[in-house]
């Protein structure tokens, strides 16, 4: 049976979208924008972009029972591709000794300006 996860922790969707599902011992969450879970946009460096996609995806990630060693692939969407030491460098923190398969796209324009956007897939506990 396929669930929604849905946390207070992070964003709430913007449209017709869950901020995970889960299936069959997965999980799959949406792309995360750099948006605090109070609805903020956060427009500022591209480390404090990177810091709040990725609190995003820790939070929605433990409310499906999961956790960020239990990743098995991260897709980010970068608005320019110089930035990408710098979000390398944040990107890091967070997975410190876990390294997911990982896609790096670049792109032209992300939603409401942005330079980064994040999904992944994981495991669920």
């Amino acid at each position: 049976m396929i669930s929604s996860i849905l946390t207070d922790q992070a964003p709430t969707p913007g449209g017709h979208y869950s901020q995970a599902t889960a299936w069959n011992g997965l999980v799959f969450v949406a792309g995360q924008l750099p948006i605090t879970k109070s609805g903020e946009r956060i427009t500022g460096a591209i480390e404090d972009q990177a810091h709040q996609v990725l609190t995003n995806l820790k939070a929605i990630l433990t409310a499906a029972g999961s956790g960020m060693d239990k990743v098995l692939k991260t897709t980010i969407y970068i608005a320019d591709i110089e930035l990408w030491g710098k979000v390398n460098d944040i990107y890091t923190t967070y997975f410190p000794d876990h390294k997911p398969a990982r896609a790096i796209v670049p792109v032209k324009t992300l939603h409401y300006g942005f330079l980064i956007e994040l999904e992944a897939v994981a495991v669920a506990e």
